[in-house]
């Protein structure tokens, strides 16, 4: 009696190849997202933070998660609990009340640099709503060298500070925002194109001359998840928190772009573009192009009149925590 050979069709063995390229195939953020139960901002936020690892996507489409790194996230302990409560955030009121203290409280410990916000968002009455880490308000409440600040008088030093009108969260979430966009940058350039995305476009320009490599650092620039558009009413106001204003800020983040530009260089230079072919040359207005072999000339007066009208004039060239607090905050 002969026995019987099951042989898959064409089709299964199809779906069986793909069901194991799927498994080793990166995944997208989106479906990342799902895998791990997170919502997308809170699985933007868990990037951002280094709690979930990404890769760059080999395709050029931005990037993606390996099954690796999603089996790992879910091995942890507490999965998806622990995960979910490392990326929770809370705005003024809510961290007020893990805080024990009035929003205003709150506030002021935020303008003066004691919890750091972690993200922010423009509301439709284009008002700046600052989110923080929930663990780092609990944490903060929880040291008992903050005790006498979450119930007694502000001491007179930092009410100081507040009467100058001091406010160092567009500060802090700047440097925030720096490591976190300096851990994805692959290159030098990358890390170049984040330092530059920082500081004013004239500021960007006195340090990179060249204008090749500053259309180079501005392809690289990042792009903050949920940034407004270009020509929204928010972007006039995004612009002020994620561009630097204080003298010691700009003069860090210039000296920082001189260094990483270096690297840069030294890396590969910025693209150019392509020369054309060497048999072309340049036709005069009225004249038909130089045939192959012909020396072009140009008449010896338009030579005289040019050298004339040029003037003298002419001819001439023309540790990270350090800088994001003030010393007394």
């Amino acid at each position: 009696m002969y026995g019987h050979t099951i042989t898959p069709t064409r089709a299964e063995a199809a779906a069986t190849v793909a069901g194991r390229t799927s498994r080793l195939s990166p995944l997208a953020l989106s479906r990342a997202a799902q895998e791990l139960g997170l919502k997308r901002g809170e699985f933007d936020l868990a990037v951002r933070l280094g709690r979930v690892r990404t890769v760059p996507d080999e395709g050029g489409g931005g990037r993606r998660v390996t099954r690796a790194e999603i089996d790992r996230v879910r091995a942890e302990d507490g999965f998806p609990e622990v995960l979910r409560g490392r990326v929770e955030t809370v705005g003024t009121s809510d961290g007020a009340t893990l805080m024990e203290v009035t929003p205003g409280r709150f506030t002021r410990f935020a303008r003066l640099g004691l919890v750091v916000p972690v993200n922010w968002y423009v509301n439709r009455y284009r008002a700046v709503v600052w989110l923080y880490l929930a663990d780092e308000v609990r944490q903060f409440a929880a040291e008992p060298e903050n005790a006498r600040l979450l119930t007694d008088r502000t001491p007179e030093g930092l009410r100081g500070q507040l009467e100058t009108g001091v406010d160092l969260r567009p500060r802090n979430w700047r440097g925030r925002h720096l490591g976190f966009e300096l851990r994805q940058a692959e290159d030098p350039w990358a890390k170049a194109a984040v330092v530059a995305s920082l500081l004013d476009p004239v500021q960007t320009a006195e340090i990179v001359r060249d204008p090749y490599e500053r259309a180079h650092l501005d392809r690289l620039r990042p792009v903050r998840p949920g940034q407004p558009a270009p020509e929204s009413p928010a972007a006039s106001i995004a612009a002020r928190i994620m561009t630097a204003q204080d003298c010691d800020e700009i003069d860090w983040l210039r000296a920082e772009l001189a260094q990483t530009l270096i690297e840069a260089r030294r890396h590969r230079p910025a693209p150019r573009p392509t020369p054309g072919p060497p048999d072309r040359q340049p036709t005069m207005p009225g004249r038909p192009p130089a045939a192959r072999g012909e020396v072009m000339r140009v008449p010896e007066d338009a030579l005289l009149g040019r050298t004339s009208a040029m003037q003298p004039e002419q001819t001439r060239s023309r540790s990270m925590l350090g800088w994001l607090r003030r010393g007394d905050a």
